[in-house]
């Protein structure tokens, strides 16, 4: 049991709306029901069609009737279930909303499935057995064939051959061949096996054999026990493609202007082979109208000229299996001329002919020969009919139909019209044809009599029969030819006339008719019709199923459903005889139906509106005579989801803060799920944004932001949706009166509608404006709407100016229109003003047809015909529909037409991919709309047939190989050529040992070409290969499997390289061999540098065994960093090289994994006085951009963006010796950030200073700078002062003031800076200073006058009396002159 429903996030069911049904198929399904009136259709109120009970019993009925009605019952039923898969929602408007129930998502359960395949079964349609296990393993099947070699199989002789031959039935069947009639031993002939659960034949030739020895008639049988079904009868044929015999061609002599023919006559090749000319240098033969290749490969010249004499002619065959090109000996022209120069200006000459001598001549035809001929062609082949002719000037070709015109759909013109090709020839293209040839000296005719013949091709094709105990039934082959086929009767593989006599069983002509069948009537039955032309094998089998009632569906479902929906179980199930069905509620004893309730004949209970009550345990019961089954489900009803408070439409300023409001109301035991879309797609909820149950809040309003916002506020069940749109406006200027700075607000709602002026098509709408509170209205909206498609759903109509009140409105025919209008200033809208009248329009034929008109297959037997429906507004009249025609391309058959009220129809029994032309086109109750316009259309697509042959591999590289193959034939493709595809994996690695994964791999080639390339593959490692080709349906089967061997590469880069440092002189590192060695490894390279900086030093390179992983160093000095690059080696070389560098030192962040979550880690800074160098990990993806951000000491933030893969980033502006903090983040999403580092810049100078620190030169130079400078200060201060520090007392009885500082010793020392005399002065004993010999006293500069204080205090002491030279000298102190004062005195 089921509802037309789907299933919710946990498992539950919701309902989904049913869609519409066309009536028109409805009513063609009970056209095929002439024997008595049975109601095939259950129908909803929507129109949906359903097959009923009725059908089920009409099987037996029609499949006395005859298989093609089932499968147009089938077809009709399959239309009607694609729109169930995908129901369409209504549309919303603005500010509307609406229940729109929850799509489905997944395919149907497999039962659903089953369910459908099994009324097939009652129908005698195509037979699938369900793919429930338990049913197939008890139901039993005779053999179907499903695959098979064609009629014409022709092999390459330098392949083995492959004959195939697949069948399916329960018990599996078993198979063995014949040859030419006789039965044939494949155990006997050790060449030839059978592939394993398969009849498809093999034979080997890479141990000798001759495959010529093998060519015959070959035919497949599948038998079991329930019966034995045959394939066609295969011809066998090996290619030929003999060699051009040897011939010595002498030079072509011809008069210039007669007509030549050149033959080609080919050697006889299978197939045969394709004829082109070039010359000897391989240059193609230009051809034109003059000089061209008729169809059997002769080049014919309707005239010859001496230019022709500058090249020779060599007719080239292509052979097809072998793709050689074998070339014939060349022709060599010698021209005889009466003009011998080869003037090259005459060719554009007017008369070029006359003006080289050449006399002008009526036409003649060269091909064919006399006035007329005929010709025979086979039904569904092209007929080409040729016409060559000579004459000077040359004659041109023109085409006739006796009595008729050329068919233009089919015919088109080849070879400069000499040569007409009619397509897909039919009964309709005999007559008589003529081609006229004519210059300006005359004419002539040539009349071809067409004849169509036809090999044998199908009516009605036998389809198998499954029939109950005790029905009738019966087997139809009707098929036509001319002549007319004979049909011949089999039964498992035996002339029927031989078969043992079944009373149940009568034959009459082309019909097996079968009376009461039971269990022993099964059996495969064989319909070979023939003629001279050809013949026609089908297999049907007839079947008889005797199956107590089962259910499929899952046992006691549980379905939830939203109150007031209307809600479909179905109960699907098996039996045959066909079971009867009934419903019960809660154990009642009474049959559900009528009411609230309605039982289809099909079985299925439709509840018409869900209550309350309705909840509950419901039970369906199967039963026939042998037995019965029932199945429950329990049914639970939930309240609907609603927006009670929408959004609403609101215009705003930029910058400022908006909210929207969505509250809902749902039934508490679903989970609600609200969501936001902007312009209908997913909001993306940013940092400016805040979502909470009941609201959206955007703070900050900016222009991107405009839009309408919907509000989706979704259960398991059902969802609810209410849209509004959001207007951003631009900043406005500071207001300059009184007037524009009172508050503004959304304009009042017009009011007092009035309709006048009413005509057919156009009527005049008059409003009295509302007020427009301080801000000018800019815009009135006029909405319509209208009550017949969307009731009481609001559209725009058109959109004025602020300035106007009234406007004349164009209408559409047969629409009941009422209005609205909507102010709107810079504020905001209005709400809308009150509906004016109702004005209804009449009617009129469409004036447009559907747009979109599409025909594409969905299966391999149908087309589906598709469009885009007619709004309200184009429909013009009641009851719009479709007129849907079809025909093929390239036919004369009539249109197919039939009318549709929905959006698609299905057309049934096509074949396989060819173009259909469409048309659809409008009506309604008052006409049609004008003729449409044609579109082409092409039928289902089926898998490829073929697969691609002689797949050639040439190994490029160590990674990439070259494939070549053969193309296949367009008409094995039953479809369009999307690509072809190469699945190839890695079978091993010549490497013992090395576990490789076998996960195949696929490599696409697009269009139709004969090579590509296959890279990334790895080195040093056995490969196998398939190509296959691939259309709209899939793929095709495979080619041979080709194995190839890659060479040796270079390898993979060593896993996990560490490098520790467990002191300041040790370094250890630590490697793992690579995982793709992609070859034999022969040792590693480790290469090393220091740096320090921007300072590098020498590399040094060690080489390493390739079982070493370890290497330890010392450091040549503790500062400086190592950058280390280790790689592996082949033969070949090195491979990809890994680089880590050590120590880190403290102004780099220490490394860490890399987390799971998206991150950025590992920073590391190189600072510099003025700049740094940042890089920095991440496991982001690619094209993701990022931002550096960095703070000085004075707390100054910069930022720096960086591209996406742009490390390392140098920041320039930094300042010397400053501090610094930093990090990077991402710039989609500042919360993703590294860990905050600092760093400091370094001084200047330091940078030089260390740079060459170590250097002896400089430090030599610095020592004796130093030392010159020393003795430069002593020798000038030893003259310019004598003196240094004097005791100012001698120990003498001389009191002290209170405030004099003492030493121990009684004298004073000027030491403190505050109290210290000027150097270059003495004191004398009694206290007073003098002036030494100095001439730079500062008495002298003093000009005499006193000492006085300065501000910091430094000078003191007082100058009173200059004393003369005489008396300063001899009070000179004895002590001597240290270099220490005379520093001092200096300062």
């Amino acid at each position: 049991m089921r509802r037309l429903a789907t299933r919710g996030a946990a498992g539950d069911v919701g309902e989904v709306a049913a869609p519409a049904a066309d009536s028109s198929d409805c009513a063609r399904v009970r056209s095929l029901s002439p024997w008595r009136l049975i109601d095939l259709c259950a129908t909803w109120n929507t129109g949906v069609c359903f097959p009923s009970t009725a059908w089920s019993r009409a099987s037996s009925g029609v499949a006395r009737q005859g298989l093609n009605e089932a499968e147009e019952l089938s077809s009709a039923w399959e239309a009607h279930l694609e729109p169930l898969k995908a129901p369409r929602p209504q549309g919303l408007g603005s500010r509307e909303r609406g229940l729109v129930l929850r799509m489905a998502r997944q395919q149907p359960p497999p039962w659903v499935h089953a369910a459908f395949l099994l009324f097939f079964l009652s129908l005698g349609g195509a037979i699938e057995i369900p793919m429930d296990p338990s049913i197939q393993n008890e139901l039993t099947q005779p053999p179907t064939i499903t695959k098979q070699s064609v009629k014409d199989h022709i092999v390459d002789p330098r392949d083995n051959i492959l004959i195939e031959c697949e069948a399916k039935g329960n018990p599996a069947p078993s198979f063995h061949w014949t040859r030419n009639s006789r039965f044939f031993n494949i155990a006997k002939d050790p060449r030839v096996s059978m592939r394993r659960r398969s009849g498809t034949l093999v034979i080997d030739f890479r141990s000798g054999g001759r495959p010529e020895e093998y060519e015959g008639e070959y035919q497949c049988f599948a038998r079991n026990k329930f019966g034995t079904a045959l394939s066609n009868r295969i011809r066998l044929q090996v290619s030929k493609s003999p060699l051009w015999p040897k011939e010595n061609l002498d030079p072509v002599v011809v008069q210039e202007g007669a007509p030549l023919t050149l033959q080609c006559n080919p050697p006889p090749g299978l197939p045969s082979p394709v004829i082109f000319w070039m010359s000897s240098s391989m240059e193609p033969i230009t051809q034109d109208k003059r000089v061209s290749q008729g169809h059997n490969g002769d080049l014919y010249f309707s005239n010859v000229m001496l230019q022709d004499m500058q090249t020779d002619y060599s007719c080239n065959a292509r052979f097809h299996f072998t793709h050689t090109i074998q070339q014939k000996n060349p022709f060599t022209l010698k021209v005889l001329t009466n003009h011998p120069y080869n003037d090259s200006s005459l060719r554009n000459h007017p008369d070029m002919y006359s003006a080289r001598g050449v006399a002008e001549r009526t036409p003649s035809f060269m091909y064919p020969q006399g006035t007329s001929s005929s010709q025979m062609v086979l039904r569904g082949m092209d007929l080409l009919l040729e016409c060559i002719a000579s004459g000077v000037p040359t004659p041109d070709i023109a085409w006739y139909k006796k009595g008729g015109d050329l068919p233009s759909d089919k015919a088109k013109f080849e070879n400069f019209n000499k040569a007409l090709r009619i397509t897909n020839v039919s009964e309709e293209d005999s007559g008589e044809y003529f081609c006229l040839a004519s210059n300006k000296m005359g004419s002539i005719r040539h009349t071809i009599s067409v004849r169509v013949k036809a090999a044998p091709y199908w009516l009605d094709e036998p389809k198998n029969l499954i029939l109950a105990p005790g029905e009738d039934g019966r087997l139809v082959c009707r098929a036509n030819g001319n002549p007319k086929p004979t049909v011949q009767w089999m039964v498992n593989g035996e002339p029927l006339q031989s078969a043992p006599p079944n009373p149940n069983r009568e034959v009459a002509g082309d019909t097996i008719i079968f009376r009461d069948t039971q269990i022993s009537s099964r059996a495969v039955y064989q319909c070979n019709t023939s003629n001279e032309h050809g013949y026609l094998l089908a297999n049907a089998f007839v079947s008889v199923l005797d199956v107590p009632p089962r259910m499929l569906s899952p046992r006691n479902q549980f379905i939830r459903v939203i109150l007031y929906n209307r809600t479909r179980l179905d109960c699907p199930f098996f039996g045959s005889p066909i079971p009867t069905l009934r419903w019960f509620k809660n154990g009642q004893g009474s049959n559900l139906d009528g009411g609230n309730y309605h039982v289809y004949e099909n079985g299925s209970l439709e509840i018409k509106m869900i209550r309350k009550e309705d909840q509950g345990i419901y039970t369906c019961v199967a039963t026939n005579i042998l037995g019965k089954a029932e199945n429950q489900v329990r049914l639970e009803v939930k309240d609907p989801t609603r927006i009670y408070r929408m959004p609403e439409d609101q215009v705003v300023k930029r910058g400022t803060t908006v909210q929207l409001e969505c509250r809902v109301k749902h039934d508490p035991s679903l989970k609600l799920t609200v969501s936001w879309l902007k312009d209908d797609e997913p909001l993306y909820i940013g940092n400016r944004m805040k979502k909470e149950d009941d609201s959206l809040t955007i703070f900050g309003v900016a222009e991107r932001d405009q839009g309408s916002y919907t509000c989706v506020a979704s259960t398991e069940l059902d969802q609810d949706l209410a849209k509004a749109y959001l207007t951003v406006l631009a900043d406005q200027a500071t207001p300059t009166n009184r007037l524009a700075a009172l508050p503004k607000g959304r304009p009042d709602r017009p009011r007092d509608l009035e309709l006048t002026d009413l005509a057919e098509r156009s009527v005049r709408l008059t409003w009295i404006p509302g007020d427009d509170n301080n801000s000018p209205i800019t815009d009135y909206v006029v909405q319509f709407e209208e009550d017949q498609f969307q009731p009481g759903v609001w559209h725009d109509h058109s959109k004025f100016p602020g300035s106007v009140n009234s406007a004349i409105l164009q209408l559409s025919p047969y629409v009941n229109y009422q209005f609205r209008v909507i102010a709107v200033n810079e504020v905001g809208s209005s709400h809308p003003s009150l509906p004016s009248e109702r004005y209804r329009t009449s009617g009129a034929p469409p004036e447009s047809n559907p747009s979109d008109v599409k025909g594409e297959g969905t299966r391999k037997n149908n087309m589906e015909i598709t469009w885009t429906p007619m709004n309200a507004t184009s429909a013009f009249g009641p009851n719009l529909r479709y007129i849907v025609k079809w025909r093929r391309r390239e036919t004369r058959e009539t249109w197919n037409n039939v009318t549709v009220w929905g959006s698609r129809y299905v057309v049934g029994q096509t074949p396989v991919y060819v173009p259909y032309e469409i048309r659809v086109q409008a009506e309604n109750d008052f006409g049609k709309a004008p003729e449409p316009d044609t579109v082409i259309g092409y039928s289902g697509e089926d898998y490829p047939r073929a697969a691609p042959t002689e797949v050639k591999i040439r190994v490029l590289n160590s990674t990439a190989i070259s494939l070549q193959w053969n193309r296949v034939y367009s008409d094995t493709v039953q479809g369009q050529l999307r690509e072809y595809r190469a699945y190839y994996w890695r079978e091993s690695s010549l490497l013992k040992n090395l576990w490789v994964s076998q996960k195949r791999q696929q490599a696409s080639f697009p269009g139709d070409r004969p090579r590509g390339v296959v890279s990334r593959l790895f080195p040093y490692s056995n490969y196998k290969l398939e190509m296959v080709v691939v259309n709209g349906r899939g793929d095709g089967p495979r080619s041979e499997t080709k194995e190839f061997t890659t060479p040796e590469g270079v390898p993979s880069a060593p896993r996990r390289f560490r490098v520790r440092q467990p002191n300041l002189e040790t370094i250890n590192l630590e490697w793992d061999h690579p995982e793709h060695p992609n070859g034999i490894l022969i040792g590693y390279t480790l290469k090393y540098v220091a740096f320090n900086g921007t300072k590098v030093g020498k590399q040094m390179v060690e080489n390493f065994s390739p079982n070493q992983t370890k290497f330890s160093m010392q450091r040549a000095d503790p500062v400086s960093r190592y950058r280390f690059t280790l790689s592996a080696r082949t033969q070949v070389g090195s491979g990809e090289a890994v680089t880590e560098e050590s120590p880190a030192p403290p102004n780099e962040a220490t490394p860490t994994a890399a987390p799971d979550e998206q991150s950025i880690w590992n920073v590391t800074v190189l600072p510099n006085s003025k700049w740094a160098n940042i890089t920095w990990k991440h496991n982001f993806g690619p094209g993701t951009d990022f931002v550096v951000e960095y703070i000085d000491s004075n707390h100054t933030k910069k930022t720096v963006p960086v591209k996406a893969q742009a490390q390392p980033i140098q920041l320039t502006d930094l300042y010397p010796g400053m501090t610094y903090t930093l990090r990077v983040y991402s710039r989609d999403n500042e919360g993703i950030s590294s860990t905050v580092i600092t760093f400091m810049t370094s001084t200047a100078y330091t940078n030089n200073q260390a740079d060459i620190a170590t250097q002896g030169w400089f430090i030599g130079l610095m020592c004796a700078i130093a030392l010159l400078v020393l003795i430069l200060l002593i020798v000038c201060f030893i003259k310019r002062s004598r003196g240094g520090k004097y005791p100012v007392r001698e120990k003498k009885d001389v009191p002290l003031g209170p405030e004099d500082p003492k030493e121990e010793d009684g004298s004073f020392d000027y030491s403190d800076e505050d109290n210290k005399p000027l150097q270059g002065s003495q004191t004398s004993l009694d206290g007073t200073i003098k002036q030494q010999e100095s001439d730079d006293s500062l008495v002298d500069y003093g000009e005499g006058g006193e000492g006085q204080f300065n501000e910091d205090g430094s000078f003191i002491g007082q100058y009173t009396v200059k004393k003369d030279k005489e008396e300063t000298e001899g009070n000179e102190s004895s002590e001597a002159t240290s270099p220490v004062n005379a520093i001092y005195s200096l300062a």
